[in-house]
């Protein structure tokens, strides 16, 4: 909060904070203002002062292929998961049974 303050009396606008790269599990984080300023940061600092600012997060495309993961979509995990069960079913297997 403390730093959010001192961005808005100093009349400066925090415009991104840019995650730009990852050294031995480390990670390095920069401060984007306006006039392209950018000031090095820890990035949990600066992934806490976007958040209380309001300003975007990005990370650079070779953090991202080093550390990123790529989250599979809900919606076509239950495709295939439906597709595998429609191969594994017969038509016998839906008839109906005496009781």
């Amino acid at each position: 909060d403390l730093i959010k303050i001192m961005i808005t009396e100093l009349g400066h606008t925090l415009k991104e904070v840019r995650i730009v790269d990852l050294k031995q599990g480390t990670f390095y984080a920069d401060l984007v203002f306006e006039n392209d300023l950018r000031i090095s940061a820890r990035p949990s600092d600066s992934v806490a002062i976007a958040l209380r600012v309001g300003c975007p997060i990005y990370a650079e495309e070779p953090v991202l292929d080093e550390a990123g993961l790529v989250m599979p979509d809900e919606r076509e995990d239950e495709v295939e998961k439906f597709k595998e069960f429609l191969e594994s079913v017969s038509p016998d297997d839906f008839k109906a049974t005496d009781s």
